[in-house]
């Protein structure tokens, strides 16, 4: 089913937070196949989102943050995304999921497409940068027909580990982070203005955490002139990517905060427009903000180290402390590292998912449609591991779906909608509220 120039690309993006899905509806849009030349303007493909139903199923408000439109939404479980996809004749799915969710759904989309030739090009990949569970994260995306990696260095490292295993590589596909844009930083704004990315799990203690919002604080005392901001990723109570168990926000309600310091959030893209240094741990926002060749400071305070990510901007030339901040430094960045992140902060941005959208139209193309999925761990290959990552999303060991999985024949009743969010709701207490203290009991 190559891409029409008569009818729109369907493409359906299922995500389980609100950074993972700014990632797979952001890349739905970028490798959309253009469709062959025509008369008339070839239409724009219709992106219908699905949200899969978890912890960190993202709010309303979290959702307009993001900013990234689709032409529908819906919250589903595993099962019900499944049996979508087994009825709706989607040209290409993007799986913006933790690794455990895409090899499930991998699995389960197997067995629903068994008898079909024509089912839509599978993609994944990463929401940004990879410095952790390397081999087990790309293994438990291995079976797609694209795994997108946001670098040249990624791509490297990608291919080894599924060449290093026997594992068929040929799904590895370098782009760059889908989202990166905006005007490219031309110089000091009025008032100067420093924003620090704070991150929900890096990182993780008390104390630590303490001092960055300290520090953060001390930089604006030290520096009354400037406007100094706290760009938070969600409000207590909501979750995001990862776990945030001691929230910024409550942390600063016990200090005695300066008038030019403020903590906010919205969308990071319209943060950058006015930000003359970005201070950060590891966050992506760091390679939005080298793409904006914004200056940008990775912290060296609590050490480099892989615990905290920030070992993988070594080389970077951004590394500094908030010693060396509050005295004035302003750092540059080496030309050769930024060139191998995937930031292309020279210009070539614009060309950087060509190759993904000629292996999609490649790959829709294809005489005979394409062949069943392909992941690397079966009950063959990984008996001890598989059956457990398939159950957490009621799938059995062969992708079929286990007894007593939810029902997808009906939309949720208004009963059972009021205990999902309940369940939630209690859930993140228990994350945010009795699991720390129950961790400090253990310490005494």
């Amino acid at each position: 089913m190559p891409p029409s120039n008569t009818k729109s690309l369907r493409i359906a993006v299922l995500a389980d937070s609100d950074t993972r899905w700014k990632w797979g509806a952001s890349t739905a849009g970028r490798v959309a196949p253009a469709a062959p030349a025509a008369p008339a303007a070839p239409a724009a493909p219709v992106v219908d989102g699905f949200l899969l139903r978890g912890r960190a199923t993202p709010t309303p408000r979290q959702l307009a943050e993001v900013g990234v439109r689709a032409d529908s939404l819906r919250e589903v479980t595993a099962a019900e995304f499944l049996r979508v996809m087994a009825r709706e004749p989607y040209d290409v799915l993007v799986l913006a999921l933790v690794g455990g969710g895409v090899q499930a759904v991998l699995h389960g989309l197997r067995r629903v497409w068994e008898d079909r030739t024509d089912r839509p090009v599978v993609v994944t990949g990463y929401v940004g940068v990879v410095y952790e569970k390397l081999a087990d994260g790309l293994l438990l995306r291995h079976g797609a027909d694209l795994v997108l990696a946001n670098s040249r260095q990624d791509a490297d490292r990608f291919r080894q580990v599924y060449e290093g295993v026997g594992a068929d590589a040929s799904s590895v596909t370098e782009v760059a982070l889908p989202f990166l844009g905006g005007a490219p930083y031309t110089g000091e704004h009025e008032p100067y203005t420093v924003v620090f990315a704070a991150q929900p799990s890096v990182p993780d203690t008390r104390r630590d955490r303490t001092y960055l919002l300290e520090r953060l604080v001390r930089h604006a005392r030290l520096h009354p002139g400037r406007e100094v901001l706290l760009k938070l990723r969600s409000r207590p109570g909501e979750h995001t990517t990862h776990l945030e168990e001691l929230p910024y926000q409550k942390l600063a309600q016990r200090l005695d905060l300066p008038p030019n310091f403020r903590l906010v959030y919205g969308n990071m893209g319209e943060v950058l427009d006015r930000t003359d240094l970005m201070v950060t741990v590891s966050s992506t926002a760091a390679l939005e903000s080298l793409h904006r060749r914004v200056p940008t400071v990775v912290l060296t305070d609590l050490g480099v180290r892989e615990a905290l990510g920030n070992h993988h901007f070594v080389g970077s030339g951004c590394l500094a402390s908030w010693d060396q901040l509050d005295a004035g430094h302003r750092p540059v960045p080496d030309e050769e590292w930024v060139a191998r992140q995937g930031v292309a902060a020279d210009g070539g941005y614009g060309s950087a998912f060509d190759t993904a959208r000629e292996r999609i139209a490649e790959l829709l193309g294809r005489p005979g449609g394409l062949p069943p999925l392909a992941p690397y761990y079966t009950p063959e290959t990984a008996p001890g591991y598989l059956p457990g990552v398939l159950a957490r999303h009621h799938l059995a060991p062969d992708g079929s779906l286990l007894p007593g999985a939810p029902a997808a024949d009906r939309e949720p009743g208004p009963v059972r909608q009021i205990v999902r969010r309940a369940a939630r709701g209690a859930y993140r207490h228990g994350v945010q509220r009795v699991a720390p203290v129950i961790r400090r009991m253990g310490e005494l």
